[in-house]
């Protein structure tokens, strides 16, 4: 496996001194945040898209301290019925991709309006009443499984084999079935991206996920997520407090080893092994009390002292 990071995990630090932290805490890569829910500070899109010397500046800009770019980063909703520019900058993005050679795009399935009246996004979380099968069959067969056959085609023609579609909420696509689902109808393009700080407060268990992706894993984000338990027993796990209150919530993103500890990662990273997967850890920092560097260097020593590196070598012996 290698060790990289989110390049949002450094959001308010340049390109530059982002990648020289990188360099210094001795990780591959960084997973670089392009559009969507991300300013995205260390990337133009438009500017790549038009310029070859923006495009060989920023791989130099790697290659110069024997870094790789992990994958480029579209998270956001392509399917929202009213902000079109979050599909155009997924689609831009796979466009950046080829054009700079990287065969990886994290993004996110999307998630459209109820019906086709509707203007904001619908996510739907339980069987009854009836109306949210109806919701259910619009968002998948008239939105969801036609937009991503194009996003498929749009992958192929510039090179980029891999979009790694993270499980999160307020997503048609949130965990293991529905990614399957998806993956099944358009292709093996489509793969995931498994962050377990999602599942944990979702109430799926990561572990079993990874064994039952296996080779549609594609990427993992390496986030962790705090249950405060005295919180969700009154409240439950549908949390919609602040993010920046975290003593008030259920659950909250944490820097690693703060919700789950050293074991738990351990065991992550060797289930992860055991689904096949042999590809980026990459760290994505979003802990609001601990400072962003401080989070950032304490998650990659984490990770640095469970993660397998090399490649198994034991053979019984022929005895």
């Amino acid at each position: 496996m290698k060790l990289g990071f989110v390049s949002d995990s450094l959001g308010s630090l340049s390109f530059e001194a982002m990648l020289d932290h990188a360099q210094r805490l001795g990780v591959s890569g960084v997973e670089v945040n392009t559009c969507g829910w991300s300013t995205a500070p260390h990337f133009t899109l438009s500017t790549i898209l038009r310029d070859k010397s923006a495009q060989k500046s920023f791989l130099g800009a790697f290659a110069d301290r024997e870094l790789e770019v992990i994958s480029l980063n579209a998270n956001g909703n392509p399917l929202h019925p009213t902000d079109l520019a979050q599909g155009q900058g997924l689609e831009d993005t796979i466009r950046a991709a080829g054009a700079l050679g990287i065969k990886t795009v994290c993004a996110m399935s999307g998630l459209p309006a109820g019906n086709a009246t509707d203007t904001m996004p619908n996510w739907v979380v339980s069987s009854w009443p009836p109306e949210t099968q109806a919701i259910l069959r619009y968002q998948w067969e008239e939105k969801l499984l036609p937009y991503w056959t194009k996003i498929v085609a749009l992958a192929k023609d510039h090179g980029v084999e891999h979009i790694a579609l993270e499980l999160h909420g307020n997503q048609c696509v949130y965990n293991v079935p529905s990614l399957l689902k998806l993956r099944e109808a358009v292709g093996p393009v489509v793969g995931a991206n498994l962050d377990p700080s999602h599942l944990f407060w979702m109430g799926a268990d990561p572990l079993v996920a990874a064994e039952a992706l296996g080779e549609a894993l594609y990427h993992v984000h390496a986030k962790d997520t705090l249950l405060n338990t005295a919180k969700q027993a009154v409240t439950s796990l549908l949390e919609n407090g602040s993010l920046m209150n975290i003593p008030a919530r259920s659950w909250s993103y944490i820097t690693l080893g703060f919700g789950h500890g050293e074991e738990w990662w351990r065991q992550f990273c060797y289930r992860l092994k055991m689904a096949g997967y042999d590809g980026w850890l990459s760290i994505e920092h979003e802990d609001v009390l601990l400072n962003s560097l401080e989070g950032l260097e304490k998650s990659v020593s984490l990770l640095q002292g469970v993660m397998p590196v090399a490649a198994s070598d034991f053979r019984p012996q022929a005895i």
